[in-house]
């Protein structure tokens, strides 16, 4: 089985994570990613390669974190700890210093128990599978062995996130004053950094969830628990909250009533502001298969185009930076902008969508009207042969009969999951009740027709 998973390696910590693959994966990264003309460059001139590493606040961060910098300093690596900061602010401070490549130590939006490893290369950019590939191939080869003063350094970067910060900030359209945001950090890697930079942007700040224990990460709070941020909202009378994941690469949103503002309708408000503002790059945003109709619908009547891909932040990345595209994400929360950050950025999300309630004078519900977000249903059909999805022909003229009902009020995806035995029946219609219809109806040909 492959060690990397869709975003680096993940697993139970001291499980399938332990400290000994920790310090493998490490030496392994050296090898590979130290490799290349600018390596042998600074090599050539007497200095050892730089790495960036940062974890989240989960407890078992602290060996896996020990772990990896022992690997990457006795491979003649220098460290600079950037200690608990969001996995964007480790993409950001590998490519701000010009580090050789970076690590994150985090599982996202996992439980506690859970840990995982990013490796980020030159420019705060992620790996591409071939680069994983040959990393997980050195793991059984020969490490760097260096010795006397050629060993790494490893030091606290002091500056991490104060630099982080100030990005951040320069980043920003219009200053957020006059508008109150309450913050849902998930006492995860943003419960320090996000309030921080949210004051020093002007605006009102209420906190939830950033009482991290190493253990209550991602523990019914933070963007795949959006109650309790609703509920304050509405509580203390805040004009929008602002929901991250532990390691604050999501953002979700949520308006003065409480109501939920997904990815997708994140991206609509986005879109239309930076189109308007002439920073849209080829008036194109980029999002995943899984996006909603409706956003594809309010994207062409902003004269907008968008790019479709597989679902993972990673491939709209990868379709963004092909093609110089500047605005790009997924339903979760998953948002890139791309003159900005080289990944998803909770934070920057965050800011600049409160930006726009500023700069426009306008309620999040008012510009989130947008886009009319059309119902959606999702089934997941399991115990299923998940390669015959694109192949059965009853299947297929299932599929066909019901695009044929919906016409243009809706439409039908049957997606094969990647790592499980089952398939993914979606349905989108311009009422619940016909999607929940269709959807069912659907996935009761896949179980018949598809039965392991």
């Amino acid at each position: 089985m492959a060690l990397f998973g869709t975003d680096g390696v993940r697993g139970l910590a001291n499980g399938i994570l332990t400290a000994d693959l920790a310090l493998s994966l490490a030496q392994a990264t050296a090898v590979v990613l130290g490799q290349g003309r600018i390596a042998d460059a600074r090599r050539a001139g007497g200095k050892r390669l730089t790495a960036v590493i940062a974890r989240d606040p989960r407890v078992s961060g602290q060996f896996l974190s020990a772990a990896v910098e022992a690997g990457l300093a006795s491979s003649g690596v220098d460290v600079l700890d950037a200690g608990t900061l969001p996995t964007p602010a480790a993409a950001f401070l590998i490519g701000d210093i010009d580090a050789d490549f970076g690590v994150m130590i985090s599982a996202s939006h996992n439980p506690a128990p859970d840990n995982g490893i990013k490796i980020f290369a030159r420019g705060g950019v992620k790996l591409p599978d071939s680069v994983e590939q040959r990393i997980e191939a050195a793991m059984d080869g020969e490490k760097l062995r260096p010795t006397g003063g050629d060993v790494g350094r490893v030091t606290r970067f002091s500056d991490a996130e104060d630099r982080y910060v100030l990005h951040l900030l320069a980043s920003l359209p219009h200053r957020l004053d006059g508008i109150h945001v309450v913050l849902d950090c998930a006492h995860g890697a943003a419960s320090g950094v996000s309030p921080e930079t949210f004051r020093n942007a002007g605006a009102k700040v209420t906190v939830i969830g950033a009482d991290p224990d190493g253990m209550n990460i991602n523990d019914g709070v933070g963007s795949t628990h959006l109650d309790k941020l609703a509920a304050e909202v509405v509580r203390v009378g805040a004009d929008v909250g602002i929901a991250h994941d532990g390691d604050a690469d999501r953002c979700l949103a949520v308006d003065a009533d409480g109501n939920v503002v997904d990815g997708d309708q994140i991206m609509a408000i986005l879109a239309v502001a930076m189109k308007q503002r002439g920073r849209l790059n080829q008036n194109t945003l980029v999002a995943t298969v899984m996006s909603n109709l409706g956003l594809h619908r309010a994207m062409s009547e902003h004269g907008i185009h968008i790019e479709t891909t597989a679902v993972g932040d990673r491939y709209v990345l990868e379709r963004m930076t092909e093609a110089g595209y500047s605005l790009g994400g997924e339903q979760s929360g998953h948002v890139i902008m791309s003159d900005f950050a080289t990944t998803g950025d909770g934070l920057l999300t965050g800011l600049h969508l409160v930006a726009e309630m500023a700069r426009q004078r306008k309620t999040l519900a008012e510009l989130a009207s947008v886009m009319t977000v059309f119902p959606q249903v999702l089934i997941n059909v399991k115990g299923v042969d998940r390669d015959g999805v694109d192949t059965d022909t009853v299947v297929q003229d299932a599929v066909a009969a019901a695009s044929a009902r919906l016409g243009m009020s809706g439409r039908v995806l049957l997606r094969a999951s990647g790592t499980e035995p089952l398939v993914r029946v979606m349905v989108e219609a311009s009422t619940a009740d016909v999607a929940a219809e269709v959807a069912e109806r659907l996935a009761d040909v896949v179980r018949e027709r598809l039965a392991l």
